[in-house]
């Protein structure tokens, strides 16, 4: 029985690292972004500028290409408005009456930097620019007015339609709202007596690598139904496959690709950060498009983005009527804490539960609440390695009884092993007979022969649980502790011929092999004591590449783990087995317990 439980936890544990390995394949190591800001970022107040100024606009964009959406050229004559708070500036352009980027003053570009990492700097139309014939990011729109929260915009469409566009900010030190949320409202008046159809389709923004070293793993575009989020990943266009080596499809790399879906929000974005847009009535769709952005410093890989577009739900403008759409626009970190405040379930644009394992390990339910214990512990000791570290272990003191119990019936199952022994031998020729045996010697004894799944199945829920947490916490950008510049990113202290000493898999891996040393495995077979000592050197290859704040969490659990087992053996009383052939006591009532062993 105990090898059977042995057999499974390996085959569960094998079955959560691949699954790890397969889609984090490379672990995603921000670097220096591409786009820089403006050397001095508005703190407040609309701030007109004019091209001889501070203006970040997109490169030209390179050759057109049937499979990506065009780069947006350099606007002869643009006039940008600065709207800034504490936490971010942000840029609009008169040409789309839209958002051209956003600035976030609290994440640096690169580590060490200055300069604020911006969103949408370079990009194939500004955010909420309209996609529609005669009215899109080349439309001039005028500034109506421009105060230290507003930004109003107008233009008149073919002489017929009068679009009027306005953008709020949260002013500086106001503590009602988030600060990275915009309000957007935008008002259509039919001039005419004749109707008219009405735009339908708004940018939601470019999103681009984050650094030289960032794979696109996490570069996608989402839309949430009411029900669950939907992703189109930058791979579901590249073309390829399996399913076309299989013949299920051609290959081609898709110009795009349209969801039709209820939309109550939609989203495009990258590893730690997002520009997501919640209209107040729900939109009807999503196309998504790949971009071929400018190369990164320090990558010898094409940098291919992502730019998204809602589908509004507009109906016909009457004559002489007037229509409007109005929502929320978001574009800022993928800090859990903050979505988890809105009120469309906007927090689901983080993925904890995007993968089937990521669903039997309940990481949907764990990781809010591993972020949550994470960011509270944080404001309480003001490092966020300190916070993994006290994390953990209040993780363990929390579980404490469950993992004792468990190691107590391992330390039994140890000392019964030379009568289980005995059974087998006994009645090798008769299964039937080998199983009643057993489990009579469990009931005798007292033993639960399943107590040593209970650290696996705890454990592994908590590993999987903090690596979705990872793959797009913000926070941990660029966040020192110990030696480890970045706690996103691996603890690479030196290269060796090229390749990267990381420690903290190594300590991982180290406590790993330890751990297994104290546990008691009375009854595994060969086969299966190899396979249990090549899991610790499995395990710290696939977490080599991974952020190291993951390995910090795996280390210190394992020192706690070895610190329990230590206590759990010392403490454990040391029984001698019932020898064979001898009744060992009293059931239940007095009835003598029947001896099932063999005798000498």
């Amino acid at each position: 029985m105990d090898k059977k439980n042995t057999t499974i936890g390996v085959l569960l544990l094998l079955v959560a690292f691949g699954s790890l390995f397969l889609t984090s394949r490379h672990a995603p190591q921000p670097a220096p972004a591409a786009p820089v800001a403006p050397d001095s970022p508005a703190a407040s107040g609309p701030q007109p500028v004019t091209p001889a100024g501070p203006v970040l606009n997109a490169p030209v964009a390179p050759a057109s290409s049937a499979t990506f959406a065009a780069l947006a050229n350099d606007k002869a004559g643009e006039t940008v408005t600065a709207l800034g708070n504490d936490f971010i500036e942000l840029r609009l352009t008169d040409f789309g009456g839209a958002i051209r980027d956003v600035a976030f003053k609290k994440y640096g570009a690169e580590l060490n930097a200055s300069d604020p990492f911006v969103f949408n700097a370079v990009h194939a139309a500004p955010i909420l620019a309209f996609q529609f014939p005669g009215l899109d990011q080349n439309t001039r729109f005028q500034l109506v007015s421009a105060s230290a929260t507003e930004v109003v915009y107008r233009a008149l469409f073919e002489n017929r339609i009068e679009v009027t566009r306005r953008y709020i900010l949260r002013a500086p030190g106001d503590t009602g709202g988030d600060p990275y949320r915009i309000r957007h409202e935008t008002t259509f008046r039919n001039l005419t007596d004749q109707s008219a159809p009405l735009p339908n389709l708004v940018s939601l923004g470019t999103s681009a690598l984050v650094g030289p070293s960032d794979t696109g793993l996490y570069l996608n575009v989402a839309s949430y139904d009411g029900d669950k989020a939907n992703v189109t990943d930058r791979s579901n266009l590249e073309g390829g496959g399996f399913s076309s080596w299989i013949g299920l499809s051609d290959g081609a790399p898709k110009a795009s690709v349209e969801r039709t879906e209820p939309v109550l929000w939609a989203a495009v974005k990258n590893q730690f950060f997002a520009s997501l847009f919640t209209p107040e009535k729900p939109g009807t769709g999503v196309v998504v498009r790949r971009v071929e952005l400018p190369p990164l410093p320090g990558s010898s890989h094409t940098n291919i983005g992502l730019t998204g577009d809602l589908r509004l739900d507009l109906p016909v403008l009457p004559a002489n009527g007037i229509a409007a759409f109005a929502g929320d626009l978001y574009v800022g970190p993928k800090e859990y804490t903050r979505l988890a405040t809105f009120s469309k379930n906007e927090d689901k644009v983080m993925q904890y539960d995007r993968y089937f394992f990521n669903r039997i390990f309940l990481s949907g339910y764990v990781a809010p609440f591993m972020n949550w214990l994470m960011n509270r512990t944080h404001d309480i000791v003001g490092n966020w390695g300190v916070a993994i570290v006290l994390m953990t272990i209040l993780l363990k003191v929390v579980s404490l009884p469950f993992t004792l119990a468990a190691s107590k019936s391992a330390k039994k199952m140890q000392k019964l092993h030379p009568l289980m022994q005995a059974v087998r031998e006994k009645y090798k020729d008769n299964p039937q007979k080998m199983n009643q045996a057993t489990m009579e010697l469990f009931k005798e004894h007292r033993v639960n022969p399943m107590g040593g799944c209970i650290p696996i199945l705890i454990t592994i829920p908590l590993f999987i649980a903090f690596f979705a947490m990872l793959q797009g916490t913000a926070e941990l950008r660029f966040q020192s502790f110990l030696w480890a510049h970045d706690l996103s990113a691996p603890d690479t202290v030196l290269r060796i011929f090229g390749l990267p000493l990381n420690i903290m898999p190594i300590l991982m891996g180290a406590t790993m092999i330890y751990q297994m040393k104290l546990t008691p495995s009375p009854t595994m077979d060969s086969t299966q004591a190899k396979i249990m000592q090549i899991m610790p050197i499995f395990f710290t290859l696939i977490c080599y590449n991974f952020s190291c704040a993951l390995a910090l969490y795996s280390t210190v659990n394992g020192l706690f783990t070895i610190g329990q087992q230590l206590v759990v053996n010392k403490l454990t009383k040391d029984e001698t087995p019932t020898p064979l052939g001898v009744p060992s006591g009293t059931g239940k009532g007095g009835k003598k317990i029947k001896n099932v062993t063999p005798k000498k």
